[in-house]
């Protein structure tokens, strides 16, 4: 009986074996098996055996040229970009320019006014000595004016890009900032909001005084929100300064939406940012839907999206300035938070594992002496007192 168990059970693993061994077989010769492509591959028409007959680009525009046109070619396989679009359908889609159209000035117009001003500074004796005797000072205000008017546009498009402020206010849309805007919290420009620069909040406490340069006759709307500092909703914002009407550059004489509340990042949140956004209007427009009450403390009445805010108006405004600062909490979070705000101030902190040491050995090889502080009892450590 245990013969003939035995050899039922040998037979029995030599046919799984051999079924085994026929499954492998197909499925290795169905794998092997090539099928044809279902279009032309790239470079088909190539004979790689006679490379010497195939055709010189000549020159690298030729070159360039081709690859493009090879480039834009319809394909019959999938390619990365069209396996991401699936993925994200926004992806590599482009930015659109809401803001005011940009004149450039003509390269052949520069090169000729630059090159009258080296010529009249070559004729000034007064120039010439004092920048021999090292007296020469240069006028930063003229500085400034002049990289305002020629690049600084596109800087500040470019810090902006890079803090991520585009992305967060205006999702899939880009402006260059056209009109400067001087934003100063004291009389000697000791606190002046830049494009970055931090400021803290106690510097921030008091409202700003704003300047720019306006035709007159003109309409503009201003902005102050933080993208950063919603205590709810990582996609909402807080509104703290919103001006409408405003005549010329006269922001005093403007319609006050919202009055102005001071920065008040909450405690472990690090630095958030806190942007003035300059509209400039049509004409007069009806804001009685984006008025707040005044005095306005409530956090809720102050969530604020500023792309619902101009899709609403933007047939009528159009960003035309920006300026940001940064911002961290200090002592005076504190006092906004009770005495301005009426609630509850929140801390967020880190709470710190513990930390991890791999269970310990009876006989640690090659260890050093304090190895046996880590796994002692209590919370005083005896580190290097041999």
């Amino acid at each position: 009986m245990a013969l003939r168990t035995v050899c039922t059970a040998t037979l029995r693993t030599g046919t799984d074996f051999g079924v085994n061994n026929v499954r492998a077989f197909v499925t290795t010769a169905l794998l092997c098996r090539q099928v044809p492509p279902l279009g032309p591959m790239p470079n088909d028409e190539i004979d790689v055996q006679n490379l010497e007959s195939l055709e010189k680009y000549r020159s690298y525009t030729r070159y360039l040229r081709q690859a493009e046109e090879a480039r834009n070619k319809p394909v019959w396989w999938k390619t990365y970009r069209n396996y991401v679009e699936k993925a994200d359908p926004e992806h590599g889609a482009r930015r659109v320019d809401i803001g005011l159209p940009y004149y450039r000035a003509s390269r052949t117009k520069l090169v000729r006014e630059r090159k009258a001003v080296i010529q009249n500074n070559k004729k000034d004796v007064e120039l010439e000595r004092a920048c021999r005797l090292r007296t020469f000072k240069i006028p930063l205000d003229r500085v400034q004016e002049t990289w305002e008017k020629d690049s600084g546009p596109h800087h500040i498009k470019r810090l902006a890009d890079h803090y991520g402020i585009f992305t967060d206010l205006f999702p899939m849309a880009y402006f260059v900032p056209q009109v400067s805007l001087h934003i100063c919290y004291r009389q000697d420009n000791s606190s002046q909001v830049l494009y970055g620069n931090h400021l803290t909040p106690t510097q921030a406490a008091s409202p700003p005084q704003i300047s720019f340069d306006a035709e007159e006759g003109s309409l503009w709307t201003i902005l102050l929100t933080c993208p950063d500092e919603h205590l709810l909703d990582n996609e909402a914002e807080y509104i703290h300064l919103l001006v409408g009407n405003i005549p010329g550059g006269a922001v005093e004489a403007g319609e006050e939406l919202c009055h102005y509340l001071p920065p008040f990042p909450a405690k472990g949140t690090g630095f958030h940012r806190y942007i003035y956004v300059l509209f400039k209007q049509v004409g007069p427009i009806n804001f009685q839907e984006d008025v707040r009450q005044s005095p306005c403390y409530s956090l809720v009445d102050r969530t604020f999206k500023t792309v619902d805010f101009y899709r609403k108006h933007q047939d009528n405004m159009t960003p035309a300035g920006l300026a940001f600062f940064q911002c961290q909490w200090d002592e005076s979070v504190t006092s906004t938070f009770h005495n301005t705000l009426n609630m509850k101030e929140p801390v967020f902190e880190f709470i710190r594992p513990p930390v991890y040491h791999p269970p310990q050995v009876k006989y640690p090889h090659r260890q050093p002496l304090r190895y046996l502080d880590r796994y002692r009892d209590g919370k005083e450590h005896t580190y290097g007192i041999y």
